[in-house]
């Protein structure tokens, strides 16, 4: 089940309104779904940085966290062993980059960010603006790489 976070990201709500207000309600709705069998992800929208240790408090194993602007290499080490990373080719450099420099990247995740898996190769947010070469570029590194 998508779930995009709006107005969750670092410097809309102080990490105490997060705590308090955000967090609760959303972790009540994500449980329900893992209850009922489903699978949330989430999309934190932004930077999460300091949400990593809040968004924590799940059942392990039971979501995927598509990252937008967050360190792909701090969200993973966050959520190691409780939840699945996937994202973080920003749509900036999708829309903007050549085909090489998204392969680096993309390459550059694939090493650092997949430590034990539980990592997803992916764009960060949308790509409506996403050149298609690009994109190819991101399919391309993630072929070139054998588990």
């Amino acid at each position: 089940i998508f779930i995009p976070l709006h107005k969750g990201a670092d410097g809309f709500l102080s990490d105490e309104q997060y705590k308090k207000f955000y967090w609760p309600t959303l972790q009540k709705v994500m449980v329900g779904l893992i209850e009922n069998g489903c699978i949330p992800l989430p999309a934190a929208e932004g930077g999460y940085g300091s949400r990593l240790d809040v968004i924590r408090d799940i059942p392990k194993g039971s979501t995927l966290w598509m990252i937008d602007q967050t360190d792909m290499i701090k969200a993973r080490q966050a959520l190691d062993g409780i939840a699945c990373v996937v994202g973080n080719v920003s749509l900036s450099m999708l829309a903007m980059s050549t085909p090489e420099q998204v392969k680096e990247y993309a390459e550059g995740l694939i090493k650092n960010a997949n430590g034990n898996g539980g990592f997803i190769l992916g764009n960060g947010a949308f790509f409506d603006q996403a050149k298609p070469e690009n994109v190819a570029a991101i399919v391309e590194a993630a072929k070139a790489h054998k588990y």
